[in-house]
Parts: structure tokens; C-alpha cells; sequence
């Protein structure tokens, strides 16, 4: 394939990123016109790139076909993530768990901090966009629908922080796990991810309890409507299995085609006949999933070809790129470079997009539930604790853990058939684009 040409550069920086910092400038400055700015931005960067430099993949509409071909399935399979999980949350909703929730959470702070935790501990086994809309579901219940935007914050750093330890937590993770990243080094993760989670949780939880308290314990007569409640669980559970079979024992057809994605929405319409869902909710989960797609589709337009030399302080300045770039194209360059303590990275890519609102899917798929939170200045003003919870969590395991970079994990692998799959791995992140948007 021919190559694309070299980035216009304006000074040392390319004319790529300048465009990018525009969008998210845009967004961060006029939230209330982010959807008009992704797509206006999305097609000002294509058309740049099809004039000037080319794609990655090579010069021209070739170049953007073949970013496509890849592409399609990650933006598929998040598009219907997102799609789906708006009629599950509703589900959740219409079934009265969180109106009867309140019966066994505390009735002072104490209860939305219990509140993350259960998000935290949801995640380490499910999809982030699931626990988080799950999360902000029982949040606008049980504080009679007003939500304080740094709880908001921390509803998506509990989120993201309780998938960074876990193989089948995260995406992110679960790419190092088909690539061959033992589980246990992952596993490190959750010892700053869990001090993360009282340093955000304690003060987010106290300006929620003196914005909105919550909810008192319900009326006797709400009772849960426990064929929804089956609905939520059956959903939920389609979604862990076709993850871990397709992107453990079937790697190989993971970027062929949106399983995980196809597989929520067959879950969906089978329940159907059960219960019906919401459908009117979709034209607004459209709206801000095409939005996603576009801030995706435009960070993976950046020429972002390679990462600084691997160390503990590239790991903490990863977690801080995720805010912005895509977590996963940035664990793909990470696990072809190697060198990286795995828990860290883990970490850093996992809960680093807690930063901004739109730095990873399951702040964006909470936006659409909580338009307010689509403010950059305020999600960073009064969610200030997800922050500084990210760097005392990563110094914490820097003090306790010390950095160990692993050893290069294909070289652990033994046997011809785990020889043979590593390689199918490692092909499959070789196709990947340089860079995306914090999912």
C-alpha cells in the first residue's frame, strides 16, 4: 500500500493536532453544541487529510476506505453498546430496584459513597458504559433526580477505576489478556484504583449529600418488577459470555465483525417479547453516540505512530493522554512496544479517562443521561478530586509496588498453539489506527 505523506507541520507541531485541539476547544467552550462541532470537525479533518497527507493506512480515498475496513467493528460494537445500554438502563429503571434501593443504603453520604462502590465492583466484571448508566440510573432515583456533576465525575472514575484490575473489566485490559499479559500483573491496578476510589468517592459523596440528599426509605407498597429485573440480568450476562468467548477463544474473529455488540441487541429483542422496551429513548442515544463515533473517527485520524520510551513516567502521562485519546489504540502501541509494568499501564489508560467528561465511553454514554455534565470547566472544577485521586493512586503504587517493568510476556507463553496465537494477536494490534478518542 502506498505511503500517506509526511504531517504539514506549523512549527513543531503538526497541522493534525491543531485541528484536533480546535474540536475539543470547541467542545470544551460550547457544550451545548457538541454534537454539530464533532461532526463539523470530523469532516474538516478528513478533508484536510484526503487534500494534504493521507491516511495511515495510505494516501486518499484508499487510505480512508482501508481506515474504515478496521474501524468499522470497534465503531460498531460501541455503537450498539451504547444504543442497547440506554434501553437497559431504562429497564433497570421501570423495574423499582432503585426506588427500593435506598432500603439498604445508608441515608446520610454514606449512602452515595456505598452507591460507588457497588459501580466499582460492578465493573471489575462488566462492561463501563453498562455499570456507569446502571450507576447514574439508581443516582437520578434515589436523589430525586438532581445530581451534582463532581458526583457525576465520580460515578464514571468508579466506573473506570473498578475495570482497570480486572482482565474482563476493560476493553483495555482485556486486550492485554489475549495478548498474552498475565491476569495477576493486571491485577496490580486495583491497588491504586482502590485509593483512588476513597478519594474521589468520600468528597464526591459529601457534595452530592449537601446538593441533593438522599432518598429516605420508600413507601412500603413499591414492589420490584422482577421479570425486568431477570431482562437486566440476562442482558448483562450475554454480554460477559460473548465478551470473554469471542475475545478469549475466538480472537481471531473479534475484528471481523461487532459480536459483542450484536450479541447485546439479540439479548434485547429476544426479551422483547417479555417486556417491551422503551424504544422512543433511541433518537436521543443516537445523537450522542454518532458523537462519540466522531470524536473516535477524529483522534484516529491523528499521526500518532509510536510512545515515548517505556517507564513509570510515560505510564502516568498515558493516563493523561487517555482523557482526550483513545485508551485503546494506546494500549495497542504500548503492548507492541513493551517494557511496561502492566499494572500501571493498566491503571493509567483504565481510569485516566475519568479526567474529562468525553475522555472515555462511559462518560459520554452518562452525559446523555445528565446533559449538564457536558461542561469541560465544570466536570474539571467541581470534579477535582477524580484528578488528584488518579495521581495519589498512581504514586501509591509507585511507593508500594515499586516499578517492575514484566518480562516480555509472548516470551512466557510456551507450547506451539500458544506460539501460533500470540502471533494472530500481535497481527490483529498491527492493524490497528494510531490513535482514537478517551473510550
Amino acid at each position: 500500500m502506498p505511503a500517506a505523506h509526511a504531517p504539514v507541520m506549523l512549527g513543531p507541531v503538526p497541522v493534525d493536532f491543531i485541528l484536533f485541539a480546535l474540536i475539543l476547544a470547541g467542545i470544551a467552550f460550547f457544550h451545548r453544541k457538541t454534537f454539530e462541532i464533532a461532526i463539523g470537525g470530523l469532516v474538516v479533518i478528513t478533508i484536510y487529510k484526503l487534500a494534504f497527507t493521507g491516511f495511515a493506512q495510505g494516501p486518499g480515498f484508499a487510505g480512508l476506505a482501508a481506515l474504515f475496513a478496521h474501524e468499522w467493528v470497534i465503531l460498531a460494537n460501541l455503537f450498539c453498546l451504547l444504543m442497547g445500554f440506554a434501553l437497559l438502563s431504562k429497564h433497570f429503571e421501570d423495574s423499582k430496584v432503585p426506588i427500593v434501593l435506598p432500603r439498604i443504603l445508608p441515608d446520610d453520604w454514606k449512602g452515595g459513597f456505598m452507591l460507588l462502590v457497588m459501580i466499582f465492583v460492578l465493573s471489575s466484571f462488566l462492561d463501563n458504559i453498562a455499570a456507569a448508566l446502571i450507576g447514574g440510573t439508581i443516582a437520578g432515583s434515589v436523589f430525586r433526580g438532581k445530581v451534582h456533576i463532581g458526583y457525576l465525575a465520580a460515578i464514571v472514575a468508579a466506573s473506570n477505576a473498578g475495570g482497570s484490575g480486572s482482565v474482563v473489566g476493560d476493553t483495555t485490559t482485556t486486550m492485554m489478556w489475549i495478548d498474552g499479559v498475565d491476569p495477576l500483573d493486571v491485577f496490580e491496578a486495583f491497588a491504586g484504583a482502590g485509593l483512588a476510589m476513597m478519594i474521589f468517592g468520600i468528597p464526591a459523596s459529601l457534595q452530592q449529600h449537601r446538593y441533593s440528599p438522599i432518598m429516605k426509605d420508600p413507601a412500603a407498597g413499591e414492589r420490584v418488577d422482577w421479570p425486568r429485573v431477570a431482562i437486566v440480568a440476562f442482558i448483562l450476562v450475554t454480554a460477559i459470555v460473548v465478551n470473554v468467548v469471542i475475545n478469549v477463544k475466538y480472537s481471531e474473529l473479534s475484528d471481523r465483525f461487532p459480536f459483542i455488540g450484536a450479541g447485546v441487541w439479540a439479548a434485547l429483542l429476544l426479551a422483547a417479547l417479555w417486556r417491551r422496551p422503551t424504544w422512543s429513548l433511541l433518537p436521543g442515544a443516537f445523537k450522542g453516540s454518532v458523537f462519540l463515533l466522531s470524536l473516535i473517527l477524529c483522534a484516529s485520524l491523528m499521526p500518532v505512530e509510536k510512545l515515548p520510551i517505556a517507564s513509570w513516567q510515560t505510564a502516568l502521562g498515558l493516563g493523561f493522554v487517555s482523557a482526550v485519546f483513545d485508551n485503546i489504540p494506546l494500549t495497542a502501541l504500548a503492548l507492541r512496544q513493551g517494557g511496561y509494568d502492566w499494572g500501571y499501564l493498566a491503571y493509567a489508560v483504565g481510569f485516566g479517562g475519568s479526567m474529562i467528561w468525553f475522555g472515555s465511553s462511559a462518560g459520554v454514554a452518562l452525559s446523555n443521561m445528565y446533559p449538564q455534565a457536558k461542561s469541560v470547566g465544570r466536570w474539571l472544577r467541581e470534579g477535582w478530586h477524580v484528578a488528584l485521586a488518579y495521581v495519589i493512586g498512581f504514586f501509591f503504587m509507585l511507593a508500594v509496588l515499586g516499578w517492575h517493568p514484566n518480562e516480555p510476556h509472548k516470551k512466557k507463553q510456551a507450547g506451539a498453539a500458544a506460539t501460533q496465537s500470540a502471533s494472530l494477536y500481535s497481527a490483529s494490534w498491527d492493524a490497528l489506527p494510531p490513535l482514537g478518542t478517551g473510550v
